[in-house]
């Protein structure tokens, strides 16, 4: 394990006023995303979309890293580089997802583990000659009647550290995604009880598997309430539950935390990250990896025509500017409108 190297890749990766695309849709997901803009999935159109994003004018300023899926890893710019040459040209690290998907974990009905350990040590092997500097793994907690039990988060921490641990030995840095979702009628109180308990068991499994710490980056939800919860929490309390929670179970040794945004909208996620980054004398590096939060507006303003894509360009480096903003804590809601 070259921890210096994983130090620096991990450092790169949560840099001040950067953060993270998250641009690894399955072909599944991604389709969901075009048909609500009226456009075919293909593997041309779902190419040319990521090529929009990782050629945007200036975005390395405001992007650090982009998490691609194994087909975008493979493909090529218009211009003939391959993805993962074009983003590092630019200073942006390539990473990889490389879990294969949540699925049902027998005998405990509701609740899933994420499969994909076989085999990884050799695809990590081939990503990592292919380009890929840090890699993605989703572990997802669900929570609702009786769930989640203490087997199913154990066993999610246990795969999440198995994945980081070969990730490390590749040379990889590994983003350890537990997720806890945000779908269902839960308060913020219960949000903050179970990802208190999530993280608990992660880095308890990343301890025993021998992780190095000052070589990963955390992507844990925002504690906040369910879709269907009644009672919304106000932006300062998510904040405040968020940061609670983060302090009591992540460890200094980790350098930075790049929220996922877990079906919030760009303004919800731009604007509690902003807040927390205020807080001040944090250990960590708050950042963001985002992927909803980062294209909504942007494959609305493409919906796959050439002719707009450099107004969908202009779009996107707009959200990644006050994404930006918000790593330091500086934006405001009211910008929403003089940015539009």
């Amino acid at each position: 394990m070259d921890k210096a190297a994983l130090e620096t890749n991990a450092a790169a990766m949560i840099a001040p006023g950067k953060g993270i695309l998250a641009a690894d849709e399955s072909s599944g997901t991604i389709k969901k995303r075009f048909d609500k803009i009226g456009l075919e999935s293909t593997f041309e159109s779902r190419r040319a979309y990521r090529e929009l994003l990782f050629t945007a004018p200036g975005a390395e300023k405001h992007i650090s890293g982009a998490i691609l899926y194994d087909e975008t890893i493979r493909q090529k710019a218009s211009d003939g580089r391959p993805f993962p040459e074009l983003l590092l040209a630019r200073g942006i690290l390539p990473g990889i997802k490389v879990d294969a998907g949540a699925k049902a974990l027998a005998g405990f009905p509701g609740e899933t583990i994420t499969e994909g350990l076989d085999g990884l040590r050799e695809r990590l092997a081939e990503y990592r000659a292919i380009g890929a500097r840090f890699a993605k793994w989703r572990a997802v907690i669900d929570i609702g009647a009786g769930i989640p039990s203490g087997f199913a988060i154990e066993a999610n921490a246990h795969a999440l550290a198995r994945y980081a641990a070969l990730c490390q030995e590749a040379a990889i840095v590994p983003i350890v995604e537990p997720e806890v979702l945000m779908d269902g009628e839960h308060g913020v109180e219960r949000c903050e009880e179970v990802t208190d308990r999530v993280l608990t068991a992660v880095f308890s499994a990343l301890f025993m598997h021998r992780v190095h710490l000052e070589g990963i980056v955390l992507k844990p939800n925002m504690v906040i309430a369910g879709k269907k919860c009644k009672q919304r929490a106000a932006p300062q309390q998510v904040a405040d539950a968020t940061l609670r929670c983060l302090r009591r179970r992540v460890p200094a040794a980790v350098p930075g935390i790049a929220f996922l945004s877990g079906g919030q909208s760009e303004e919800e996620a731009t604007q509690h990250l902003s807040l927390m980054n205020r807080a001040g004398d944090l250990p960590w590096q708050l950042s963001f990896s985002y992927g909803r939060a980062l294209q909504q507006s942007t494959l609305e303003a493409w919906r796959g025509e050439a002719s707009k894509v450099t107004a969908a360009q202009k779009t996107f480096l707009r959200r990644a500017h006050l994404c930006g903003l918000a790593r330091n804590g500086s934006y405001e809601a009211t910008m929403e409108q003089a940015a539009a």
